[in-house]
């Protein structure tokens, strides 16, 4: 998968000192050249976290692709002060996946559902059904209650399974500060959540 296959030029200018926040800001203006460049960086970390999630390759490929997408098309959308480049094209990624298995889920339980309209379900695994809704609303509710440095670092390394150095290394901020970040998030996470210590 290479980036002339995704947007169809061939490379020009040569990017190969820029940084990553950098090069977005080229690619934002429609430089492919720059874009070629970040291609470079951005697509195995890319590709790695996607597969990560749905462990699929071929899928994983394909949501890989649509991500590099994402970022030719929304670069503008970057800004410094929010993150590091990284970790903005990660969090795109690790969208696109979550959306993907959201999708195929989806499509499963609405095969469940037709082929489960007859039968009457007892009122445990009713409850059981609903009690787990519940839990995930309150666990969304509460992520969204973290700074932005303490979600990502809880969704990089919870949800994406990256270590914490792996999470100090996307996020580009020191180790020291993801440990703080993570326990001060995961605090939160367990007062938010009622869970006793």
């Amino acid at each position: 998968m290479e980036p002339q296959q995704v947007l169809g030029f061939a490379e020009g200018h040569n990017f190969a000192h820029s940084g990553l926040e950098d090069l977005l800001e080229h690619v934002a203006r429609g430089d492919r050249a720059a874009f070629a460049r970040a291609y470079d960086l951005i697509a195995g970390p890319v590709y790695g976290l996607v597969l990560r999630v749905l462990r699929d390759p071929a899928q994983s490929e394909e949501v890989a692709q649509e991500v590099l997408l994402e970022v030719w098309h929304k670069a503008s959308r970057y800004e410094r002060v929010r993150g590091s480049a990284m970790a903005w094209v990660m969090t795109i990624a690790h969208r696109r996946a979550v959306d993907r298995v959201r999708a195929a889920q989806t499509a499963v339980d609405r095969e469940d559902r037709v082929a489960r309209l007859e039968v009457h379900h007892p009122f445990d695994e009713v409850a059981e059904s609903v009690q787990g809704r519940l839990e995930r609303e309150r666990l969304r509710r509460c992520l969204d209650g973290l700074t932005e440095l303490q979600r990502q670092s809880v969704t990089f390394a919870y949800y994406g399974g990256y270590s914490y150095r792996e999470v100090a290394e996307l996020l580009k901020v020191p180790l020291g500060t993801v440990k703080t970040r993570m326990r001060d998030g995961l605090i939160r996470m367990r007062d938010c959540l009622g869970v006793e210590r």
